[in-house]
């Protein structure tokens, strides 16, 4: 069974302590780390599926670091909680601008805070041992794998988001620029014909597979993926 990591960004230690106690209780590794410095470097050797960062941290706020990760191609889809003391309307706000997926207030119910992460988890589509299965293609994200006809498809990074994206969200006509946003990010800057790049690539390595016909055009509107009349 695949378990989600969890990484504990808070420079106060019996909090991070307290944190981390509950969440392994409650199933989850956890990484711990007491500022913006460490938990950068947890994140690339670690790969964490969720991230719970306090916004007052010694060397940057939280609300920096989660911006900074937002914005970085590697981690813009790490889920994140906020932690913290401020509880007025207005951070709530900033922080969920700031692209944090939820927000919790200290003092907080460890019983909560694990409810909240699962429902983000859910959300965020990193729930543990997430499996879809659409006609003879299987994508397993828990260990980032695509299976046609039980066969492994050997799939580029930018290949693989875009067919994850197109199968959990099936019968569905997206444009070029509806998948640059959502696949690639709405602050990366390509040109419209970079996604019909992708889409030649993909199913390229479908074609191997014989499974193509998954991946459709659709005239002057854009590319669904289906499984109806294929």
């Amino acid at each position: 069974m695949t378990t989600n990591k969890i990484l504990i960004v808070e420079d106060e230690r019996p909090i991070r302590e307290m944190i981390a106690f509950h969440l392994m209780r409650a199933g989850y590794d956890t990484l711990e780390a007491e500022d913006c410095r460490e938990a950068r470097k947890l994140l690339a050797d670690e790969r964490p599926s969720l991230a719970l960062i306090d916004w007052m941290l010694p060397d940057m706020s939280g609300l920096e670091l989660t911006r900074m990760l937002k914005r970085d191609k590697e981690f813009e889809d790490l889920a994140v909680i906020m932690l913290t003391a401020r509880a007025d309307e207005h951070d709530k706000v900033t922080g969920l601008e700031g692209g944090a997926d939820d927000y919790m207030t200290k003092p907080f119910s460890p019983r909560e805070l694990v409810a909240r992460i699962k429902a983000v988890l859910r959300r965020s589509g990193s729930a543990e041992n997430e499996v879809v299965t659409s006609g003879e293609i299987k994508l397993d994200a828990a260990a980032h794998r695509v299976l046609a006809k039980g066969t492994e498809v050997h799939l580029g990074p930018t290949e693989y988001r875009l067919l994850k994206y197109l199968m959990t969200h099936p019968e569905r006509v997206y444009s070029r620029n509806q998948l640059l946003d959502r696949v690639w990010g709405a602050n990366v800057y390509v040109e419209e014909r970079t996604v019909d790049v992708h889409v030649r690539r993909l199913r390229k390595a479908l074609t191997e597979h014989g499974v193509e016909r998954y991946i459709q055009t659709v005239r002057g509107s854009g590319y669904r993926f289906s499984i109806l009349g294929a």
